[in-house]
């Protein structure tokens, strides 16, 4: 959901760095929710006022993607995922943005049934409806996450629900599982309607799930690394802090998530692991990404490191 740009976490920030001035930073998120907390806690737990600047955020309109946002001018920083960046290459051109940190190293996305079943296996699958998520990257990694399990995609009814009425259609009764990302399976628990059976992160270990992306010229900035300085130490900051703190400073931007739902929410992301301590996107989590996407045959070759991620621009 976006929420008004003015808008601020219930928390006393801390003042800009003194003697600094206050410069307009422009986020755009592909999707928002808890899983990009990383990111989030730039702006709701002050670290971005620290470097001096004031955060505005948003979210991509339908139908365009972030990465418009950055050649258009009209964003400095986008929540992406570096298999963006593939279908350029696979036309032969260069992608308009390079992806120069990572938000999360495993795939956030969880499958849930209706009833509990902690013998679950994905094999249960097989012949069942379940809503997946369609969506490029999710769809992609839902297959080769059955793949990792031993599960032909091809034996489950999968079905095709826009992203935005997946949720409304399980609580009505549509599916036997559903694939989403959180806090949506949580609040299905929270709401007695599922429950958690597995996670597609877990299925297929760390990948290149969701970066950071600018545009070369704004890595050359001195912007740029102040605001790698500042997500950095968001991101141990979101690391080491118990859950409930981290759904307190977060909770103004996700008015319509019980606080219970994102604290479990949360606590669930930092027990997977997505949010690693290291910011680099890694060249094996990377070759992992290009074996999803292929697998899926989504592209027709295995791209160069180099063409899609940069070192953060604060790396010696």
């Amino acid at each position: 959901m976006l929420l008004p740009l003015t808008r601020r976490a219930p928390i006393t920030e801390p003042p800009p760095r003194e003697g600094s001035l206050s410069d307009e930073i422009r986020i755009q998120f592909t999707r928002f929710s808890a899983f990009y907390s990383p990111l989030i806690a730039t702006i709701a737990g002050g670290f971005l006022r620290q470097e001096g600047f004031e955060p505005r955020h948003s979210i991509a309109p339908p139908g365009k993607s972030a990465i418009e946002g950055l050649v258009s001018g009209a964003v400095d920083v986008v929540q992406s995922a570096p298999s963006q960046a593939f279908g350029p290459l696979e036309k032969g051109q260069a992608p308009p943005a390079l992806h120069f940190a990572q938000i999360n190293e495993k795939d956030g996305f969880f499958l849930t049934g209706r009833a509990a079943d902690p013998t679950f296996s994905w094999d249960k699958l097989r012949g069942k409806r379940v809503l997946v998520d369609h969506g490029g990257q999710p769809l992609a990694m839902f297959k080769y996450a059955c793949h990792r399990r031993g599960v032909d995609y091809s034996a489950i009814a999968a079905v095709d629900v826009p992203s935005d009425q997946m949720d409304k259609a399980f609580r009505k009764g549509e599916g036997d599982y559903i694939h989403q990302q959180g806090p949506a399976p949580q609040q299905l628990e929270h709401d007695r309607v599922g429950h958690m059976v597995a996670s597609v992160g877990d299925a297929i270990g760390p990948c290149a799930f969701s970066s950071l992306a600018a545009t070369r010229q704004w890595l050359g900035s001195p912007g740029a690394k102040r605001f790698m300085r500042a997500y950095r130490k968001a991101r141990a900051w979101l690391i080491e802090t118990p859950a409930a703190r981290v759904a307190e400073a977060e909770a103004s931007f996700f008015p319509e998530i019980d606080r219970a739902v994102l604290t479990s929410t949360i606590a669930y992301y930092q027990k997977l692991g997505c949010w690693t301590p290291h910011v680099e996107i890694t060249r094996p989590a990377f070759d992992v990404a290009l074996d999803v996407f292929q697998h899926s045959g989504l592209i027709t070759r295995r791209h160069r490191y180099e063409d899609v991620v940069a070192a953060p621009p604060d790396a010696a």
